[in-house]
């Protein structure tokens, strides 16, 4: 009787995750690749050797998983948005006159 015939999505409301990377990672990791197929046509289109074109890529390919894999795991899903909305906040507000703070009795 426990046997139903309908499976139960478990993943709802899950962010995904692609052999460990994790959300925002997935799309840095794709734009990542298809930059490097990008710079790898130039290279090839100007004239350098295909090997050396091959060799290039795949050390700055390696370089690229190397770094988002490292940010997946120092940061987690939402730890990076987090740390660059940190950095666009200023440090201080300077105010250099005493107007913001006097209330205006025209503007009640």
């Amino acid at each position: 009787m426990g046997n139903s015939i309908y499976q139960i999505n478990k993943g709802i409301n899950q962010s995904i995750e692609f052999k460990g990377l994790k959300a925002q990672y997935i799309w840095y990791l794709g734009a990542g690749v298809v930059g490097l197929l990008i710079v790898f046509a130039v290279m090839y289109l100007i004239g350098l050797p295909p090997i050396l074109c091959v060799a290039i890529i795949t050390v700055s390919g390696t370089f690229l998983v190397i770094k988002i894999y490292g940010l997946s795991n120092k940061y987690g899903e939402h730890g990076l948005m987090k740390v660059l909305a940190q950095r666009a906040l200023p440090s201080a507000i300077k105010v250099y006159s005493r107007k913001v703070f006097m209330k205006n009795k025209t503007q009640c």
